[in-house]
């Protein structure tokens, strides 16, 4: 492990440019990516829950290009030219929470989201279900602060504050719930 406290992206490094059937189509640096409309590429969002069924949330460094500030899911990144999604996720783990954590893949899909003049995503987004197994310990320069949620309550923080989450985490979060609620309720139980 490494550092809480590490710098480990940069708007330099090289996404995976994708088509619509998620076949490679090249690469560019993640600024360009998330510039005007954005680019089509690929990433993925993961959901960590602790041994009482609680899902952690991550707020958003203010430093972020886009949405600073906002809650999130657990992790939300990208791999990198070169990174398989075990690679890619694994390092992500280790570098925005210092954990390690067994992943279980759910399903794919495509979403953009505009945030003002700051850029957009445009993704073909991996959305995977995990535990935590022991503490962990933020890397402020990714992280503002965390904490744990119960999935009830999640829904009801949606629909008394829609506007502090994620675009992603909103549609993600529906869609695990309607499309895959065996497979989230799960991890939910302790």
């Amino acid at each position: 492990m490494h550092s809480e406290h590490q710098i480990v992206s940069s708007e330099a490094e090289e996404l995976i440019l994708v088509d619509d059937d998620d076949n490679e189509a090249g690469f560019s640096s993640k600024a360009e990516c998330h510039d005007g409309s954005g680019v089509l590429h690929r990433a993925f969002s993961l959901f960590l829950f602790d041994e009482a069924g609680e899902l952690l949330l991550q707020q958003r460094s203010a430093a972020k290009r886009l949405w600073p500030g906002f809650w999130s899911n657990s992790i939300c990144s990208h791999p990198r030219r070169g990174e398989s999604m075990l690679v890619a996720t694994r390092r992500r783990l280790r570098d925005e929470l210092n954990i390690e954590a067994s992943l279980e893949f759910v399903y794919k899909f495509r979403y953009e989201a505009k945030f003002g003049d700051s850029g957009s995503e445009n993704e073909l987004c991996y959305v995977y279900l995990g535990k935590i197994d022991g503490s962990v310990k933020p890397n402020e320069h990714e992280i503002s602060a965390i904490r744990f949620v119960r999935p009830d309550d999640l829904a009801r923080e949606f629909a008394a504050s829609p506007a502090i989450f994620t675009p992603w985490f909103k549609m993600e979060w529906q869609a695990l719930s309607d499309e895959h609620a065996e497979k989230l309720a799960g991890y939910c139980r302790s």
